[in-house]
């Protein structure tokens, strides 16, 4: 194989990478994070060791999601979430977005969850037509079952 070719298969590789991919999560960032929803603009960023890639984590985690108007009556939010689970074992998840007081306002459905992974990632699409309100804060959590929370988070939809 040639050099440039070698190179550009190399470049490919690196930009396709490009967050931290939960398998390269070490325990002790795993066990920083354990129990917790982080919610970030895109994928995690890598340190050079545990400590500064729990640091980076923190940086850019955020509290509040700036969302886009999609009409004159419709706000939408995008954002990326990895979830440090307290508990594995289930395929199906729902994650629930709870007004203060506990009401449901809005819920996803995650489907496909390999059940032995202790790390989830993927990307939200939420909108007002979903229940969510622009200005509110809800508490954001993951669940297994009807009732066994594995993650949580609080988050202010903008």
């Amino acid at each position: 194989m040639s050099r440039r070719i070698t190179s550009a298969l190399v470049l490919a590789a690196a930009v396709l990478a490009g967050g931290v991919a939960n398998a390269d999560l070490s325990r002790t960032v795993i066990s920083a994070f354990s129990g917790q929803l982080v919610v970030t603009k895109d994928e995690l960023p890598e340190g050079k060791n545990d400590k500064e890639t729990i640091a980076k984590i923190k940086a850019v985690q955020l509290k509040e999601v700036v969302g886009a108007e999609v009409s004159s009556d419709n706000t939408a939010w995008h954002f990326h979430y990895t979830a440090f689970l307290t508990k594995g074992g289930n395929s199906s998840l729902q994650l629930e977005f709870l007004r203060e007081g506990g009401a449901l306002a809005a819920n996803k459905r995650l489907e496909d969850v390999d059940p032995k992974r202790g790390v989830l990632s993927g990307d939200i699409n939420i909108d007002e037509d979903e229940g969510l309100a622009k200005g509110k804060t809800y508490t954001v959590q993951l669940l297994a079952g009807t009732s066994t929370v594995v993650a949580k988070t609080t988050l202010t939809m903008k």
